[in-house]
């Protein structure tokens, strides 16, 4: 199975995690440097830019931005080009597809939505890189503006 990485202040993506059943690591402010050492999937909430340190972190740390095969983008759609703004900036930066867009902590079609992408990911011979990029990509991308610790 692809491995699953979160990160939340809230609760919001945190519960929706639970509610999907995946085992997944959970990006700690205290101590973000973890190795996913593996391909995987980061599940985002939206905030602002310098709320998200604890993910750049993460994500600079050793090969997690190479392993880093997609985002699930988390949010309010009230805020509407806000919406998911995290994995927005973070799919056009590191040139990462989004999966799946979903609001709040989701409903019971986005647990069962999500929980699809991840078993298609981790099936057949094909990459997850390959697989990653088949998945239809969300209409609502709008106006980002780049996180500029992301700079390369």
């Amino acid at each position: 199975m692809v491995a699953v990485a979160f990160y939340t202040i809230t609760g919001q993506t945190a519960h929706f995690i639970d509610k999907t059943g995946l085992v997944a690591h959970q990006i700690e402010d205290a101590n973000p440097h973890y190795d996913m050492g593996e391909k995987y999937v980061l599940v985002l909430p939206s905030y602002q830019d310098f709320m998200m340190d604890s993910v750049v972190d993460f994500l600079t740390y050793k090969n997690n931005k190479k392993n880093l095969i997609g985002l699930i983008g988390c949010g309010n759609r009230n805020f509407n080009d806000l919406f998911a703004q995290t994995a927005k900036k973070i799919s056009v930066t590191l040139h990462v597809p989004i999966l799946y867009l979903l609001e709040l902590s989701g409903n019971s079609e986005d647990v069962v939505n999500v929980r699809q992408i991840i078993e298609q990911l981790s099936q057949s011979d094909k990459t997850a890189q390959q697989k990653a990029k088949e998945v239809e990509k969300p209409k609502e991308l709008g106006n980002i503006s780049f996180l500029s610790d992301y700079r390369q």
